[in-house]
């Protein structure tokens, strides 16, 4: 089981607790915000290709679907927070080891490496938030969360400004941000909810039958987040819109993401994360329908604030729900399958949707992205009360 400690406080709530992790998940949000461009960046002053630099960056993702289902064993067989810290130590060992080596074969293994100990940390602290939360205010908690988490990767890329991407500096950044997220954890540890291995087990696959649905949500919002980011430039100049205009757009949709999600966390207090959930997947699929028609007038700049708020909260409303049905090693199990169909669906959505480019022109982005929004929608109605 997964218990809290007993708060103070007419809510109980433990604010140190919920701040001390918050605290240490925006510090790995930085630290993995800035590792993206940087590597990109190196690799391309080293004249490596495009798609080389694209296999690079997705082994990342794929050590994140390759150990979540560990972590659920990780967690019981040596508690959750030792795993965790171990994790953020991995993490700057190995950060440190790409700044060392600057070899695009070599950073292939460690890249995947960096994924597979970076998970544990991010779920781990995602399921200490979602536990320390109080039913009546886990919809704002959780905003807050989504919100300091989309700020941190945002901040990721301007501490590249700081510093800039030659030699160690930047990635003295990144290990010293690592550090000091295991301080953070460790300051709070005492006060954090604990794994307990008593009790039924559930494996991450045994968790796919429990909630599909929401799984199914956490695909279609990591596809669309990264479909958008990686095509929405390249269905601009379909348009012939300039480059820095495009980078505007995709700043004001990361804006929206980080403006909203806890407006849309309160939102759920008062109706449900479900019906909110269900709601963020319409006004989705309705951005994707109108893209076309706004992308060349003033509009689109509402457009797109408001699509990356309804489209991240796709996920901050399943999030909310997991937290609202599960708990204990189910709870664990959830939140690893979580992060499992997020790289997933980060992987398999942006190919699928620039091959549907490559046949149909542009528009096949805004009808990849609205259809499998709207399979999402017929789904939540279909299975409304099952999963």
């Amino acid at each position: 089981m997964i218990a809290a400690s007993p708060g103070n406080g007419e809510t109980g709530m433990q604010w140190a607790a919920i701040t001390g992790v918050i605290a240490t998940v925006s510090v790995f949000a930085i630290a993995q915000g800035l590792s993206y461009p940087l590597l990109s960046f190196i690799l391309q002053r080293q004249g490596v290709s495009p798609a080389m630099i694209g296999l690079s960056a997705a082994m990342t993702p794929i050590g994140f679907i390759v150990s979540s289902p560990l972590i659920p064993a990780l967690a019981r067989r040596f508690g959750a927070g030792r795993t965790a810290l171990t994790c953020a130590a991995l993490s700057a060992v190995v950060l440190a080891l790409i700044g060392w080596t600057q070899n695009v074969y070599l950073w292939f293994p460690l890249r995947f490496l960096i994924g597979v100990v970076t998970n544990p940390l991010y779920v781990l602290s995602e399921i200490w938030v979602i536990a320390l939360a109080p039913p009546a205010r886990r919809g704002r908690i959780m905003g807050i969360y989504s919100t300091i988490i989309s700020a941190g990767f945002a901040a990721g890329p301007l501490c590249l400004l700081a510093v800039g991407t030659l030699g160690w500096p930047p990635f003295l950044v990144g290990i010293c941000a690592f550090v000091l997220c295991g301080i953070c954890l460790a300051s709070v540890l005492p006060r954090l909810p604990k794994v307990d291995e008593a009790g039924h087990q559930v494996s991450v696959l045994g968790f796919v039958p429990l909630a599909w649905l929401l799984l199914f949500a956490v695909i279609v919002a990591a596809g669309f987040e990264q479909g958008a980011l990686a095509l929405l430039p390249v269905y601009g100049t379909h348009y012939g819109i300039a480059e820095a205009r495009m980078s505007a757009l995709l700043t004001v949709m990361i804006a929206g993401n980080i403006a909203m999600q806890m407006p849309l966390g309160l939102l759920a207090e008062r109706l449900t994360a479900r019906f909110v959930r269900l709601v963020c997947i319409s006004a989705t699929a309705l951005g994707c329908a109108l893209l076309p028609f706004l992308i060349e007038t003033p509009l689109i700049w509402p457009m797109i604030f408001i699509w990356g708020a309804v489209s991240y909260g796709i996920y901050t409303m399943s999030i909310i729900e997991l937290g609202e049905r599960f708990t204990g090693s189910t709870l664990v199990a959830g939140n690893a399958a979580f992060s499992l169909m997020w790289g997933v669906g980060g992987i398999a959505v942006p190919p699928v949707a620039g091959s549907v480019m490559d046949v149909l022109g542009a528009g096949g982005l805004p009808l990849t992205l609205g259809l499998l929004c709207l399979a999402l929608a017929v789904a939540s109605l279909a299975g409304r009360g099952k999963a």
